[in-house]
């Protein structure tokens, strides 16, 4: 058992990724200094990225599916006017939009793959182009992705060369605010679902409004419950006992699911794999199962129509400690 796994059931830690990192750089990092191999992440960022990266080490990878569907919250910077085939400030430039009139009074300077001109629009006509990309909507993902074709990220075969033709599929946006707008850059935040991609509304938005955009810096301040507020430096991990202190117990990854405590015969059936009948008014879905104790068995599935709680991914030995 490493130092970073203190317990048999593993646990969770919230770091906060450092931008030209890829997201499998860092849960390499992770399971050298933990010494694990069991170490996976529950949500890809990309290398320019920076902000919340939730990993999970030991038994608690088991829990990754029920903290991928958290909704995920990032800070946005847009620029208006240059296109790029990744949708993002990493890819080449495709297209500008050199056609606006230059805005009367432009405060700030340009930087380098802004456009030359910077687009006399109004923060009213970005908010009305904004309310397409709230709720319910079809999302096109980039081609330079790493969603897969018969094996392949998409990304290789564009890189390639491929012409690659990315089909539409449903995306959820929960909140997507205009914080701030100035000559060719926006500032968006966006809280949305599973599967999003901030590099497509960038994209998207600028077709919208006609002058093309990528998006030029991203920070994702949160998954779920885990914040940046309270997310670990990476660097800071090589500090002795520092990684051992950052991990949380393996049931925070899920403590947004419902808790059902257990008496000490229901702990026996459910660590041998048999349903256990539910004491209270049941609802179907997944929960925590504790033990007397109140240690962290794993998770449990509600059968409503039978009435017991059944056995889904249990992290425990078969005998509690």
């Amino acid at each position: 058992m490493s130092a970073a796994d203190p317990t048999p059931l593993g646990g969770v830690l919230n770091v906060d990724k450092p931008a030209g990192w890829t997201s499998h750089d860092v849960v390499a990092r992770v399971r050298r200094l933990a010494g694990l191999r069991q170490v996976g992440h529950a949500g890809t960022l990309d290398p320019m990225a920076t902000g919340v990266l939730v990993l999970c080490l030991g038994r608690a990878t088991r829990l990754l599916e029920y903290l991928t569907g958290q909704p995920k919250s990032y800070l946005a910077e847009v620029t208006l006017g240059v296109v790029t085939d990744t949708y993002d400030a990493e890819g080449e430039i495709v297209s500008r939009f050199s056609d606006w009139h230059a805005l009367a009074d432009r405060a700030a300077p340009q930087r380098p793959g802004e456009a030359d001109n910077a687009p006399a629009l109004t923060a009213d006509q970005i908010e009305r182009a904004l309310e397409a990309f709230r709720g319910e909507i079809m999302q096109r993902p980039p081609a330079f992705s790493a969603l897969k074709r018969d094996g392949v990220p998409l990304y290789r075969r564009a890189r390639a060369g491929e012409r690659v033709e990315v089909e539409p599929r449903p995306a959820t946006i929960y909140e997507l605010t205009l914080l701030h707008l100035e000559g060719a850059t926006l500032r968006l935040h966006v809280r949305c679902g599973a599967g999003v991609y901030v590099r497509s509304i960038a994209h998207d938005l600028g077709q919208a409004l006609g002058c093309g955009a990528h998006l030029s810096a991203l920070r994702r301040t949160a998954v779920g419950a885990f914040s940046v507020e309270n997310a670990v430096a990476l660097e800071s991990l090589t500090e002795a006992g520092a990684l051992a202190a950052a991990v949380q117990p393996a049931d925070a990854a899920v403590a947004h699911l419902p808790a059902v405590a257990l008496n000490a015969a229901e702990v026996s059936r459910l660590l041998h794999g048999q349903a256990v009948a539910a004491a209270a008014p049941l609802q179907a879905g997944p929960a925590r199962a504790y033990d007397p104790q109140g240690r962290f068995l794993g998770i449990v599935a509600g059968d409503a129509a039978a009435r017991v709680w059944r056995p889904s991914k249990i992290l425990a030995n078969q005998e509690p400690p």
